[in-house]
């Protein structure tokens, strides 16, 4: 029987550049992760407590705010965001009295004091020293007392505009985008699972104040009431009266502008969809996607949107180069969205032609089962 010898593997040795390139490239690499990781906590941790000492060297450089009475006649300054629905800015105004009634209130953190960079979420976890919540700490600050991990879940979903820093999306605090980012979440039907523009118009106020205070717990109903609570359902009435005078007939003529457009990004789509459709006055709102590898192809409408505005939403789509497929009517069991465009991805049509402009602009309405409809079974992602 023949002896089998060992194969010899010989290993073909790396020329001294090609070590050194090696080297540099995982050097990078390394040094990426770790300032990314201590960026990460910099940026989304902040400080676990602020002293005194520290609090004192953060706080705005200008006097520090006096609080409003409320008989002050120069109370509740306007919001920074143009445009939007004035029962919503009404509304907003009135839990703006309440959770942060100073003369400076985008710029007030959590015990009153202020902070003058907004280009960020201040982050600030201060003790809180009274109340049911004594010795825990608190990071609420703006003009909506927002909490950190509240303003990046609700950034994230209403936010106009989004910032990178490394490998993580950042949000701007500045005013405007405080506004932009409450404004879009009480406006949002599916979040509170009611109607808040709609019960506003009703003149629901007390319902509406039930429901928020879970999440504002000095609007009379939560565990914090103070001095203003009981005064909220007189400020709402001043409130809406002035946004209602400010928005004059336009708001009569454009109530349409108020509608919602929820969209749900995907990277196949290049960011294009979202640029398009920040172009235009709607409220957007970014929703978990579940169709991840299928480009945008679909719009859903409710039965209170005019079609004119779903025209509207169309062209601009396919004018930047989307190819849209389907336009039609949510089905009846959809739930608050009567004021509501959709666009996103149905696979089951993902075969069938595109829709022209041409017959988009020369149809007087959308409906299902017609040719705009070309999908028998609806799911929308």
């Amino acid at each position: 029987m023949r002896s089998v010898r060992p194969k010899i593997i010989i290993r073909k040795r790396r020329k001294s550049s090609q070590v050194r390139r090696m080297l540099f490239k995982r050097l990078i690499f390394v040094s990426i992760v770790i300032f990314s990781f201590i960026s990460f906590f910099q940026i989304f941790k902040g400080n676990s407590n602020i002293n005194p000492q520290k609090l004192t060297t953060l706080i705005s450089p200008s006097t520090s705010p006096s609080k409003y009475e409320y008989n002050d006649e120069n109370k509740w300054p306007p919001l920074a965001m143009k445009g939007g629905d004035p029962y919503i800015r009404a509304l907003m105004r009135t839990i703006s009295a309440s959770e942060s009634n100073y003369s400076q209130p985008y710029h007030v953190v959590y015990t009153g004091k202020t902070v003058s960079d907004l280009s960020h979420h201040p982050d600030w976890c201060i003790t809180i020293v009274s109340g049911p919540n004594k010795g825990n700490c608190s990071t609420a600050a703006g003009r909506y007392q927002m909490l950190t991990n509240t303003w990046f879940t609700m950034a994230k979903r209403y936010h106009p505009k989004r910032g990178w820093f490394m490998f993580w999306e950042s949000y701007s605090f500045e005013p405007k985008y405080q506004d932009a980012v409450v404004h879009g979440w009480l406006s949002d039907r599916k979040y509170w699972k009611a109607d808040i523009p709609g019960l506003l118009r009703k003149e629901k106020l007390d319902r509406v104040l039930r429901l928020l205070s879970g999440t504002w717990t000095s609007l009379g109903y939560g565990i914090e009431t103070n001095s203003m609570s009981r005064h909220l359902p007189t400020v709402y009435q001043q409130f809406l009266a002035e946004e209602l005078s400010l928005s004059g007939n336009d708001f009569q003529k454009n109530q349409e502008n108020f509608l919602i457009v929820e969209y749900f990004p995907k990277d196949v789509d290049n960011g294009v969809v979202e640029k398009a459709l920040r172009t235009l006055d709607y409220q957007l709102i970014l929703l978990p996607t579940v169709v991840v590898d299928l480009p945008t192809n679909s719009i859903w409408f409710g039965s209170e949107v005019n079609i004119e505005a779903v025209k509207l939403v169309a062209e601009t789509l396919i004018n930047s180069g989307v190819e849209i497929k389907a336009i039609r009517p949510f089905r009846k069991t959809a739930v608050f969205s009567d004021l509501l465009i959709q666009v996103g991805a149905d696979p089951e049509i993902k075969n069938r032609p595109s829709l022209s402009l041409e017959e988009i602009r020369n149809q007087s309405n959308f409906t299902r089962g017609d040719r705009f409809d070309q999908a028998a079974n609806i799911k929308y992602q």
